[in-house]
């Protein structure tokens, strides 16, 4: 019997996958999973020095492989880095899954982002290259989507709970 997590987050940074995750898995009662905090563990380094010290290439490498054994492995809430929807081959690996999409306006993104933090693709202008990223991605993840959720605004209790309610 094939292992499928009960929902796949999706989104910009900044949307809420990890803490609106950890928070639909505790209410579900099942296992949460973060695909960058498995390839953080599989290399012993964060994302960032990834970016730096292999390049973005390798770390995409690295994002398709913990993507795609996450999927086949992890039958809880599983949450997806921002850029993980680029691939192709994660795109298929995703059809048939319950694919959740945690809609974030800008504003609400750079809040939570916060610009001076560790994130690799935002360097140099940060809010600019945010707004380029979410601009860029949204047809994917929606197209993806079996679920979409706006989050502005919103706790990540909120969400959660609407989210328990449609994975039901």
């Amino acid at each position: 019997m094939m292992t499928r997590p009960k929902a796949v987050l999706i989104g910009p940074p900044g949307s809420g996958k990890t803490t609106v995750g950890q928070a639909l898995a505790e209410r579900l009662g099942v296992p949460f999973r973060d695909t960058d905090a498995d390839i953080e563990a599989a290399t012993g380094k964060p994302i960032g020095e990834i970016f730096i010290d292999d390049g973005e290439e390798r770390f995409r490498e690295l994002e398709r492989a913990a993507v795609r054994a996450a999927l086949a492995e992890h039958e809880g809430v599983l949450a997806l880095g921002g850029g993980a929807i680029l691939a192709e081959p994660t795109r298929e690996l995703l059809a048939g899954h319950t694919v959740v999409y945690l809609e974030v306006g800008l504003a609400d993104a750079v809040q939570r982002v916060g610009l001076a933090a560790a994130r690799p693709l935002l360097v140099l202008n940060p809010r600019s290259r945010l707004r380029a990223l979410m601009e860029e991605r949204r047809p994917v993840y929606e197209s993806l989507a079996v679920i979409t959720v706006a989050t502005d605004g919103r706790a990540p209790a909120e969400v959660a709970e609407e989210l328990t309610g449609a994975l039901s």
